[in-house]
């Protein structure tokens, strides 16, 4: 993990506000969940949590779930290898799913959220004559996925069709799950439902594709043993009565920690007896779970740090010009000056791709990675928005 002193230095010569990604430590963390994961667990990682890690998870993880055509196409380029990713989402472009058969792009495994996505790529696959794996994903009580009844009569034409080869379940209940008995209805649940089909209707699930939703510690003063958690969730895995493929789609647990946001001081001020500080970044560019950082106070803090001067209780603003735009209430801070750097922690997932970075066409941030040996590069510098949000008039 970086210190003070270094990041400093980056502030200094890259300028905030800024991303930086660090290699050593997402290496480490996902040697970490697997160390504390049963053996025959795999890990799918969801390139939605952070695009700019892609490439440095590549060897580390097993697959790479994808559910968008600009998430594919970032792969792609990435030449991430295609036998890896699981092409999900609530919505397949027909036009690009098209495209994929007709280039003969061997995707590892699609999934079937509904009877039109099967039929859309049951169709594809005979016209084209591409055998595919399949994943049906059965619903949890949302928009995403299938009723039993429905992914059951999938089942029954997949097996009249030489093209598709149904390879097992996908279940997804939602993310910061820290019930064990929570993950244990949900597993108890499907894996009933695969005893079931095995049972009735003689369909032998391989894969079972599982979103736990694993949890971040993102607060301070939040309790959390996740040593103690995954050893007593690893132990519910081991009562599952199907013995099938596991794989674990993770994309918040991979990479949170491995994620630091510096912002800078750019305005200081009292009002009615208020400490407020502006900073030239905001909530378009920093996303905990759930908007919630106003409530609670995240791992951040303030460089340099001060021996001297009065610690005083400070109210951080972003740059937007809203009521919303609150990173920390009431965060105490030794004599705050304007150039002040503040340093938020465990921002590796989601800031970069979740929130409203187009409101008010501000700049996006730069992005840099750290590598294991402690190099740095630009992964993308500061991005003008005002040319996407400027209206074209010339057809």
């Amino acid at each position: 993990m970086m210190t003070d002193e270094q990041l400093m230095i980056l502030a200094e010569e890259y300028q905030t506000p800024m991303h930086i990604f660090d290699m050593d430590v997402l290496k480490k963390r996902v040697a970490f969940l697997k160390n504390h994961l049963p053996a025959h667990v795999s890990l799918c990682y969801a390139v939605k949590a952070n695009t700019f890690i892609i490439k440095e998870l590549c060897g580390q993880v097993e697959r790479f779930e994808v559910c968008s055509p600009g998430e594919l196409a970032i792969c792609r380029r990435l030449h991430v290898p295609m036998e890896q990713v699981v092409l999900s989402g609530v919505y397949k472009t027909p036009a690009v799913m098209e495209m994929l058969f007709r280039e003969g792009v061997s995707i590892g495994v699609f999934t079937a959220e509904s009877m039109e996505q099967y039929l859309l790529l049951s169709e594809l696959a005979e016209k084209y004559s591409m055998k595919i794996k399949l994943l049906l994903r059965l619903t949890s009580g949302n928009q995403f996925g299938m009723d039993e009844s429905v992914l059951i009569q999938v089942i029954h034409l997949s097996r009249e069709n030489a093209w598709v080869e149904v390879e097992g379940i996908q279940f997804f209940s939602g993310t910061q799950k820290n019930s064990i008995k929570k993950l244990k209805r949900e597993l108890t649940y499907v894996d009933a439902f695969i005893q079931r089909l095995e049972a009735e209707e003689d369909f032998q699930v391989k894969e079972l594709e599982f979103g736990p939703g694993l949890p971040v510690s993102y607060f301070q003063g939040e309790d959390f043993d996740e040593i103690a958690f995954l050893a007593e969730f690893s132990e519910v895995l081991g009562e599952m009565t199907s013995r099938v493929k596991l794989t674990f789609e993770l994309g918040r647990s991979i990479a949170a920690s491995c994620g630091t946001y510096m912002t800078s001081i750019v305005d200081a001020k009292v009002n009615k007896k208020q400490n407020y500080a502006i900073v030239d970044g905001g909530i378009h560019q920093l996303v905990y779970y759930g908007q919630s950082m106003a409530m609670k106070h995240p791992y951040c803090h303030v460089l340099p740090e001060k021996e001297e001067g009065e610690t005083v209780e400070w109210n951080l603003f972003g740059s937007l010009c809203t009521v919303n735009d609150i990173l920390v209430k009431q965060m105490p801070v030794r004599n705050l000056r304007v150039g002040d750097v503040v340093v938020f922690e465990k921002t590796g997932a989601y800031s970069t791709t979740e929130g409203i970075a187009l409101f008010l066409s501000r700049d996006l941030p730069k992005i840099l990675l750290r590598g294991e040996d402690g190099t740095i590069q630009i992964l993308r510098d500061a991005v003008d928005t005002d040319p996407l949000n400027t209206p074209s008039y010339n057809g």
